[in-house]
């Protein structure tokens, strides 16, 4: 006889057509709904595994299933032995044959079966003279098996019996699969609450916003839930204003809790060490001491003399600061490797840079910023790109303008890492003639922007004639870019108003899917029908009318231009 020889007797007797598996139909119905039903799967394989005894009229059972270690465990056991707790190493008895091989075994004498071990009917007294053994098993997948010892009568198992015992063990299989599957969601539902717990609190340790008249604002976007990125604002008592930018390396919880310590570490410094680069050397010998393995973090720290326009800055492996003053952009190159690599390239502190802003203003980022990649061509936004964006929004406030990158970002790139922007500026400078503002796409928003752009022209010397034209062309504009730019969906307007030389100039960009202007054309106006006037109207009451590249590609920008006749 084959070692597979116990699966393959020929048919008993006993398993007429009489005795089908048709007449086991009732049992087979009750334990798949008792499956169905339950809260507890080990409880109702028991309650199978004790059903199965009684009406293959068997005098044993048990029930193993596959435990982490790779052994079987007997987890219920019916008949005068209990066995339950027994392990079988791999490859001991039938049931690990059963296993093995994903195939019924129905052994009609153990006696002349190979692996039919006797170490259990030794120990107990118990005489094992047939088996019947089922894998519990969906498809590939192997969770253990049900045993049967010895029918009653000293006859052997029938057909029907092996198939019965099949039918409850693939109703078995089912059930233990979706209860892993329902545990496994539950498991992974509670961990979203927990990371949309550990993302509230995270940003509730940010910064609160600042007032209109701080000279320092920031913005935080995490990739995911959690975020590795973080900055800081702290007033102190001098009137000087401490902040910082930070990025630690990795992703997920351990990168925020690293992040939130390093956080906490600087608002408790900043108070009593003189200087950024002294924060920065004292960061650095406590994450030694206490840091998570393999993680680092990069970080610029600064202080800002808000009456001079001055700032000390202090920078370990952060991407370099760019000044924005008079016109052009400049990086602040210089400092230290990331925190947390080794303590001893600190000893001599970091060194540190004094930036006058000379009226601009100072960004700082992370490198979620630059590598952040454009929806069409994937390509990464690098440095050029962020100071494109930066430079398209200068004339707007400071806090507005950190919120309109983020709103340019939001809907024309994907970010594959967390992104954090600040600015430091420099408020003793002149404020700008230009306006520039940015408002939700919605027809109830079109009034204030209405009165935005005549209160602009009015400040900058438009008579009542250009205010009507310019309010009219930038309002059918306006409904333009909400009817067919955005859809009627969300989304959101930059209107820019100044003055260059003898014109005013207006300037309208969206976020919304670039548009061909070769295909926005003005319809007759003698072809009577709703619609389609508006390019037409624009045109008219306006000198110049038409689409420029807008930064990075991103969204679409209208120009309007109307000259100012002279006095």
């Amino acid at each position: 006889m084959s070692r597979h020889d116990g699966a393959m007797l020929p048919p008993d007797p006993s398993g007429a057509a009489g005795d089908g598996p048709s007449r086991h139909l009732d049992l087979i119905a009750e334990m798949m709904a008792a499956f169905a039903r339950s809260q507890d799967v080990e409880a109702t394989l028991r309650l199978g595994l004790v059903r199965a005894v009684e009406r293959l009229e068997a005098e044993a059972g048990s029930l193993f299933l596959l435990e982490p270690d790779g052994s079987l465990r007997c987890r219920a056991s019916v008949g005068p032995v209990d066995v339950t707790g027994l392990r079988l190493a791999p490859g001991t008895g039938i049931v690990w044959r059963t296993v093995e091989a994903n195939c019924p075994q129905r052994v009609g004498d153990t006696g002349r079966d190979p692996d039919f071990a006797p170490t259990i009917d030794d120990a107990t007294g118990f005489i094992t003279r047939s088996i019947l053994c089922a894998p519990v098993a969906a498809g590939p997948e192997r969770l253990g098996a049900i045993e049967l010892f010895n029918k009653r009568g000293g006859h052997p198992f029938s057909d029907a019996d092996l198939g019965l015992l099949q039918a409850l063990t693939a109703s078995a299989a089912l059930a233990m699969i979706n209860a892993r599957l329902l545990a496994s969601l539950a498991e992974q539902e509670m961990m979203q609450r927990d990371l949309e717990l550990a993302a509230e609190i995270q940003r509730a340790m940010l910064p609160p916003l600042q007032g209109e008249d701080s000279p320092v604002h920031g913005v935080n976007l995490p990739a995911r839930g959690v975020s590795g990125d973080f900055y800081e604002i702290v007033p102190l008592p001098d009137g000087r204003i401490a902040f910082a930018i930070g990025d630690v390396a990795g992703k997920g919880m351990k990168a925020a809790l690293l992040m939130a310590r390093t956080a906490s570490l600087f608002r408790c410094l900043v108070k009593r060490e003189d200087g950024p680069g002294r924060v920065l050397a004292a960061i650095e010998s406590e994450l030694h001491e206490t840091r998570l393995a393999g993680t680092f973090v990069t970080m610029v720290a600064g202080l800002l003399d808000v009456d001079t326009g001055r700032v000390v800055l202090a920078n370990a492996g952060h991407e370099p600061p760019v000044l924005y003053a008079k016109g052009r952009f400049v990086e602040i190159e210089g400092g230290m490797p990331p925190l947390g690599i080794d303590p001893r390239l600190f000893a001599d502190g970091v060194p540190e840079t004094v930036v006058d802003l000379d009226g601009g203003a100072l960004y700082l980022f992370t490198d979620g910023l630059t590598e952040a990649r454009g929806v069409v061509g994937g390509v990464m936004l690098g440095a050029a790109g962020v100071l494109g964006l930066l430079d398209a929004f200068t004339a707007m406030s400071a806090a507005e303008r950190l919120q309109t990158v983020l709103h340019a970002l939001g809907g024309a790139v994907t970010l594959r890492d967390d992104v954090t922007l600040m600015v430091v500026e420099d408020r003793t400078r002149p404020p700008s003639s230009a306006v520039q503002r940015l408002f939700p796409a919605r027809p109830e928003v079109l009034a204030e922007i209405r009165a935005t752009v005549a209160a602009a022209l009015a400040g900058i010397g438009g008579g009542a004639e250009v205010v009507e034209a310019c309010v009219l062309a930038t309002d059918e504009a306006c409904q333009n870019i909400i009817r067919h730019a955005y859809k009627g969906g969300e989304g959101d307007i930059v209107l820019h108003v100044s003055r260059e030389d003898d014109s005013v100039v207006i300037r309208l960009m969206d976020f919304a899917p670039p548009v061909d202007p070769s295909k926005i054309v003005s319809r007759p106006l003698d072809d009577v029908r709703p619609g389609g006037l508006g390019t037409h109207l624009m045109r008219s009451v306006m000198d110049t009318v038409g689409f420029r590249p807008p930064p990075m590609g991103i969204g679409n920008l209208l120009e309007m231009v109307k000259r100012i006749e002279s006095p």
